[in-house]
């Protein structure tokens, strides 16, 4: 039996947002999925495997290198692959370019919750980071919303103008409290620990995507927020006790287990109840997701010839 290679630009070129967050809608009415990680260290390099095994639709398995020296030589600092195995006989059927999976399931995981979350008329949407992330999601809710206008703002101006460049008509906000006031929809993916999103700064009706935090010590967004948000993550497996955005709010008592809404696996839940309702979504990633998206990208790829 052949495998299937999917390299990042012929892979992509078959895929559609809007078709993807379908996608993953369904494999959540799926069995919850098994999932495990592993870690090996080498001195400052990583190898980091990340499992998942959903009955219905297969094994995957998501290995990445980190080797912080890379960039040095001009050699990307991650690299890696994903091993998508058949769910019936377990038999190897592709290996899909880690890169590609990674994009669309990062922005495909946060686009899924604002097409539910977010009000329709959303207009003015606002980008938190000006790194391949961030490109990512100017991309996906580019699709969903397509309408809208986006701003971008990022620490580093000239970056956030760099990007800006990229996407006609894109504009570069200087202050973050006035952008985020001004946003219907406010989506972050940065790399801080310290929260730069105020809760004081929300206003009615806006919707909140919470990316960059994945470790225990990240927070993009306060105590605050959170409090005057409806909150919501892709998975309480992946977010509870695993990363920062929820579990110090939770360790300190700003934010109760009860006051969190739903997951993914309770996806009737994700509903805007009222116009002034500000809903809060941590998209907190798991190796379930990169199964479901490279069965995605493989099925796109078959159908496609």
């Amino acid at each position: 039996m052949s495998i299937t290679i999917i390299p990042f630009d012929e892979g992509e070129s078959h895929l559609n947002w809007l078709d993807f967050t379908a996608a993953l809608a369904k494999g959540h009415q799926l069995p919850k999925a098994e999932i495990a990680d592993t870690f090996l260290y080498r001195g400052k390099d990583t190898l980091l495997n990340r499992a998942a095994w959903i009955d219905g639709l297969g094994l995957a398995v998501k290995s990445a290198t980190i080797f912080p020296g890379n960039p040095d030589k001009g050699t990307p600092m991650v690299n890696g692959g994903v091993s998508l195995y058949g769910d019936q006989d377990g038999i190897l059927e592709a290996l899909v370019d880690f890169h590609l999976v990674t994009k669309w399931k990062t922005a495909g995981d946060s686009l899924l919750a604002a097409t539910r979350l977010a009000r329709p008329d959303s207009r003015n949407i606002l980008i938190v980071g000006a790194g391949t992330v961030g490109r990512s999601l100017r991309q996906a809710y580019g699709a969903a919303f397509s309408e809208a206008t986006f701003t971008i703002w990022n620490r580093t101006t000239a970056k956030a103008e760099a990007f800006a460049a990229e996407f006609p008509g894109m504009q570069v906000a200087e202050d973050l409290e006035t952008a985020v006031k001004a946003a219907d929809i406010v989506t972050s993916a940065t790399m801080v620990t310290e929260p730069i999103l105020k809760g004081e700064w929300l206003q009615p009706g806006q919707h909140i995507d919470l990316i960059g935090a994945y470790r225990p010590d990240m927070r993009e967004a306060d105590d605050t927020a959170l409090q005057r948000a409806s909150v919501y993550v892709d998975s309480f497996d992946t977010t509870i006790g695993h990363i920062g955005e929820i579990e110090i709010p939770l360790q300190s008592g700003a934010l109760k287990r009860d006051e969190m809404i739903a997951d993914y696996y309770d996806l009737d839940a994700f509903q805007r109840r009222s116009d002034d309702e500000i809903t809060l979504f941590k998209n907190g990633g798991g190796a379930h997701l990169d199964l479901m998206t490279s069965r995605y990208i493989l099925d796109a790829w078959n159908a496609a010839g």
